[in-house]
């Protein structure tokens, strides 16, 4: 399938590293001009441009904060702008902070659903117009493992990832008359980078989890995963939720 996406343009957010710009990467590999989203990291950013045009595409950065109603159609316009098309979006941005229960406040409660939440549905629907332009057009939302599993300490977390799972399945729903596939990636267990920011330690839930191939997963490995559902191949399939996660869980 190399080439299958000559000609594509697609969106991925929240691609500053780790899967984000694994998916980018992954993409570009198959012919798509990237346009890479950060919430603020424009260096890291940058990093991923690079990296996609090292691979051969064209690549533009764009930056906000996808939580707000009109930065989040902003950041789509300049997408959009960047290279006058848009056929894949691939709604990836997300934080994961962890505090019990009885510990998260409502303005932290809101912060995550709105970055991890909020951010699929009003990016999605500012692409919308775009994306029905195109003749193979596809979302890939980016979910959580533990919102099949539930985990300790991310009850807000848990409760967005499952959410953009219901998201999924309603637009895909909704879509599939206009041709837009709309589906949902799931990570488990994938070896990334932790930024200081995050506390730099690996969550906690991490430590009690294992899997039936034994290993951590790579960003590429759920890259592909993406790839494969934003390509040719992957026309058939709408409204699924695609786990990669070495048999943590098995749906």
């Amino acid at each position: 399938m190399t080439g299958d996406l000559n000609g594509r343009v697609c969106l991925v957010t929240g691609a500053s590293r780790n899967i984000g710009r694994a998916i980018a990467v992954s993409l570009a590999n198959r012919g798509a001009d990237i346009v890479v989203h950060v919430a603020n990291d424009v260096d890291a950013g940058a990093q991923t441009v690079a990296a996609v045009e090292a691979a051969g595409r064209r690549a533009a950065l764009v930056s906000g904060d996808l939580g707000a109603p009109d930065i989040a159609r902003r950041v789509v316009d300049e997408a959009i702008a960047a290279f006058g098309q848009l056929d894949i979006l691939v709604n990836n941005a997300a934080i994961r902070p962890e505090a019990a229960f009885d510990q998260i406040t409502y303005e932290a409660w809101r912060n995550v659903m709105a970055t991890c939440l909020d951010s699929v549905f009003l990016v999605s629907q500012a692409a919308l117009g775009a994306l029905k332009k195109s003749d193979q057009a596809a979302i890939v939302n980016i979910g959580g493992m533990t919102a099949h599993t539930g985990a300790q300490h991310r009850a807000h977390v848990v409760a967005a990832k499952a959410g953009v799972v219901g998201l999924t399945k309603a637009m895909a729903h909704d879509l599939a008359p206009d041709g837009i596939t709309v589906n949902c990636v799931v990570p488990g267990l994938i070896e990334t980078e932790r930024l200081a920011a995050a506390g730099g330690a690996q969550p906690k839930h991490r430590g009690t989890r294992t899997n039936l191939l034994g290993r951590r997963g790579l960003p590429q490995e759920v890259a592909e995963a993406v790839t494969y559902l934003a390509g040719a191949g992957g026309r058939y399939v709408t409204g699924e939720c695609l786990h990669v996660n070495g048999g943590a869980y098995l749906s």
